[in-house]
């Protein structure tokens, strides 16, 4: 069973698994910030051309496993699989939420 999540992290989630770049400004703020790879994406712009990059290179899909919540931030274990070594596996999604939206994800 699909574990409970705030309304953005949910779309931010179903926009991946359905490659809908459209979500992107209806799950984050307009000055949020995504740090994947070990790099910083700030804004709407910059966060559509990372998602569509990502869903280009690596041909993934996510499946939400637990939601717990930690220093202010909900954080969801994903099982990644797609196009790359390793596949599949789990990685911690840490979402900042402001006023409803993403604000800040840091993917690990």
């Amino acid at each position: 069973m699909a574990p409970d999540l705030p309304k953005a992290i949910a779309l931010y989630f179903a926009g991946e698994n359905n490659d809908e770049a459209s979500v992107v400004p209806r799950c984050f703020t307009p000055d949020a910030v995504v740090h994947d790879e070990g790099h910083d994406i700030k804004g709407l712009q910059a966060i559509a051309a990372w998602k569509a990059s990502s869903k280009a290179k690596y041909q993934h899909s996510i499946e939400p496993l637990r939601v717990s919540h930690r220093d202010g931030h909900t954080v969801v274990i994903g099982r990644v699989t797609g196009n790359f070594p390793g596949s599949p596996a789990d990685l911690e999604f840490s979402f900042g939420l402001a006023d409803g939206l993403i604000s800040s994800l840091e993917i690990r």
